[in-house]
Parts: C-alpha cells; sequence; structure tokens
C-alpha cells in the first residue's frame, strides 16, 4: 500500500497529474466498510487530502454557497445557514451514525459514485455544479450531469474534486424522502429529493438505478399540470427516468411501486392537478 501525503492542493494536484491512477481518499469511510474483503484495495495508491485545511471551507456568496470538498455532513448539520437549504441537513442526518457524519464528505460521497447514497440526491436537487480541478486549470460540470453510468464520472484521471457549487434560490417546496429497513443506519431501498423554484421542479431519485439521477420525464409532467389521479398515472414518467434492478435489498417491482406511491403523495399537497 502507498500513500501519498500533499502538504496542499496544488501539491495534490501535481500528484494526480503525475500518478493519475492515484486514489484520492479523505473521510475513508467507504474505503473502511470495503477493507477487509477488497484485498486488490491493498495494492492501490492512495492520495490523502485529510489534511488540507483549505478544501475544508463553506463560503456562502451572495447568489450561493460554495461547499469544500472536506466538508462533513456534521460541518453542515451544524451550520445554522443552511436553513436556507433544509434539504442537507436532513440528508446529512441520515448518514450512517455521528461517527460517519463527523467524517465522512459531500464530496467523497459524489466521488464514491453509489447509487444509494444520500448526499448526492439533495444536492442535484439544488442544481449542485462540482469544480474540478488539475494543474491544467478548472472546470464546472453540473451534478445532473456528472454519472455517466455505474461508478461512470465525468472525471478526466488527473482531475480531483475541489468544491461543490449550490445555487441559492428561493423554494416553495423541497422534501427528501429515504425509504429503508429501518429508521437509522440503513441503505436507501427507495429515495428521492423534490424541489421547487423559479427553475422549475427537479426530482432526483436514488437507489433506482446505476447512478443516483435526475427524472427528467417526470418532471416534465408535473410541469405540465396534467391531472394525475394516481400513483399509476406516474408509471410511464418513472420507467422513462429510471431502471430498478433485483438486488438483496429490494425487488424492481417494489422500487417502482414505492417510489411511484411515495412521489405521488409527496406532492399531493402542493399540486392541485394532484388532487
Amino acid at each position: 500500500m502507498q500513500v501519498h501525503l500533499a502538504a496542499s492542493f496544488d501539491e495534490a494536484l501535481r500528484v494526480k497529474g503525475q500518478h493519475p491512477d492515484v486514489v484520492p481518499i479523505a473521510g475513508g469511510t467507504d474505503l473502511l466498510v470495503q477493507w477487509p474483503a477488497a484485498h486488490a484495495l491493498h495494492e492501490r495508491a492512495w492520495l490523502d487530502l485529510s489534511a488540507l485545511g483549505e478544501l475544508a471551507e463553506i463560503r456562502f456568496e451572495d447568489d450561493a454557497v460554495v461547499l469544500g470538498a472536506l466538508v462533513t455532513y456534521w460541518d453542515v448539520i451544524q451550520d445554522e445557514r443552511f436553513q436556507v437549504l433544509p434539504l442537507l441537513p436532513a440528508a446529512a442526518a441520515t448518514v450512517g451514525s455521528v461517527q460517519i457524519q463527523t467524517r465522512g464528505t459531500w464530496a467523497g460521497n459524489i466521488a464514491n459514485a453509489s447509487p444509494a447514497a444520500d448526499g448526492v440526491p439533495v444536492l442535484m436537487a439544488y442544481d449542485a455544479e462540482v469544480t474540478l480541478a488539475s494543474t491544467a486549470g478548472r472546470r464546472l460540470v453540473p451534478l445532473a450531469d456528472f454519472y455517466h453510468g455505474y461508478k461512470q464520472l465525468e472525471t478526466r484521471p488527473d482531475e480531483l474534486i475541489e468544491s461543490i457549487r449550490l445555487p441559492l434560490r428561493t423554494h416553495d417546496f423541497e422534501d427528501f424522502i429515504k425509504v429503508g429497513s429501518r429508521a437509522a443506519q440503513a441503505i436507501t431501498k427507495v429515495g428521492m429529493a423534490i424541489a421547487h423554484s423559479e427553475a422549475g421542479w427537479r426530482i432526483v431519485a436514488n437507489s433506482m438505478a446505476p447512478a443516483v439521477c435526475r427524472c427528467r420525464a417526470l418532471e416534465q409532467l408535473v410541469e405540465s399540470g396534467e391531472p394525475v389521479d394516481s400513483p399509476d398515472a406516474l408509471m410511464a414518467g418513472i420507467r422513462a427516468d429510471v431502471s430498478p434492478i433485483d438486488d438483496i435489498r429490494s425487488t424492481a417491482a417494489y422500487r417502482e411501486k414505492v417510489f411511484s406511491r411515495v412521489l405521488y403523495h409527496a406532492l399531493l399537497p402542493f399540486c392541485g392537478s394532484f388532487s
């Protein structure tokens, strides 16, 4: 096992440029779970970012909030300013135990690319953008466009996540829903984040596709104002947007049925056409 310890983010970018296969690590919460059985990980080279305080900053600007790549779930839970983005602390509170929340990072949740990630849906519902950095420069990528499939990311081999930018908007509807086997420390069986602002509807699904994804067909359906008189009326949109599978936690049929019913009842108080 080889570990690179960078003294600054610029040094980390140089290491990543020189060693594209090196794996960045910060909180290490996912690695810890995999380590005993995934012996191939023991042979990887790692780039430890955990000491880079410059990546741990939260910055509130006039029109956006910027989370550095080392900002943890607990940082957001404890910061009262996030009342303007209430889905973030709501989702953070469902991630594992307090010990996990104090180590796990929002950027790590993005980079780990689990279809069941709980932080990614709320970031995506708020139209988050990811700042990717390399020695060649920086670029912004909408989080909604960040995943191309299971564990397939919109990153080049020499790039690291530097920060996450969330525009500040006035929302008249926001909801985060997680269906699991129990109320705490459970992996999501069916999940969603929903937000409505002047930018329109955002409906994001997790544990319903190879990656967390925006449900654009469902968004268009809700925007259209067409009457939806039952959860089953949402099914065509759901099937256009996601492709759930059978696995050890749930079946595809269960996921479709639960997702349609939870979404229908979540939107019921807001959308008159759903009544």
